[in-house]
């Protein structure tokens, strides 16, 4: 039986301190930011790929053909607006790519991933280790409604992710922050433990 402490400020600030001791993510996550404040716009299958390409090996989201992604994500309209705006419907857009053998391949860890990098503030990134974390606490506290299922419905996992920030009192952390202590928290705990 896995017993966690409980979600608090104390314990989001000891993990986010954690992951800056973690070398490889701290220079990852630079990387990234500064790969895609280099190419913010959306405009250019060239960019698309690099920055498609670069998420994809960082963040093992096994996208085997990181071509078909950026040229489906250069045929979404108005997407550099929307991603500035927040529109968490992208997402949606986004995870459903048409591979080149005519098959639907669901990428939605990665598109929450690539729309996180252009607007993290409003797009909080899903990922199997807060889904194991999220679902551990609500188990106990039932901090929110919800069933695993219903957090790969990206609308229903934000607001999920909001009431956990509400429930255990963390609205001094960004939805950023509260990822990154949920993912740490999951990755440390739950390879040990069948869920």
């Amino acid at each position: 039986m896995i017993n966690l402490e409980k979600p608090s400020a104390k314990q989001v600030k000891h993990y986010l301190a954690k992951h800056e001791t973690l070398e490889n993510y701290v220079l990852q996550e630079k990387a990234l930011e500064k790969l895609f404040n280099l190419f913010p716009h959306n405009t250019d299958i060239n960019d698309i790929l690099l920055k498609s390409s670069t998420l994809n090996d960082f963040y093992s989201t096994n996208i085997f053909n990181t071509y078909a992604v950026a040229k489906h994500i250069l045929a979404i309209p108005n997407l550099d607006n929307r991603l500035k705006q927040g529109d968490i419907s992208l997402v949606d857009e986004i995870k459903e790519v048409t591979m080149s053998d005519g098959k639907k391949r669901d990428f939605y860890s990665f598109a929450t991933k690539y729309c996180s990098h252009h607007n993290p503030i409003d797009f909080p990134i899903y990922d199997s280790y807060v889904e194991k974390v999220l679902c551990y606490f609500n188990k106990i506290d039932n901090f929110s409604s919800f069933k695993r299922a219903e957090l790969k419905d990206y609308r229903k996992f934000k607001e999920i992710l909001l009431d956990f920030q509400r429930y255990y009192k963390l609205k001094g952390f960004t939805l950023k922050e509260i990822d990154r202590y949920l993912w740490l928290l999951g990755k440390e705990i739950f390879p040990r433990y069948k869920n």
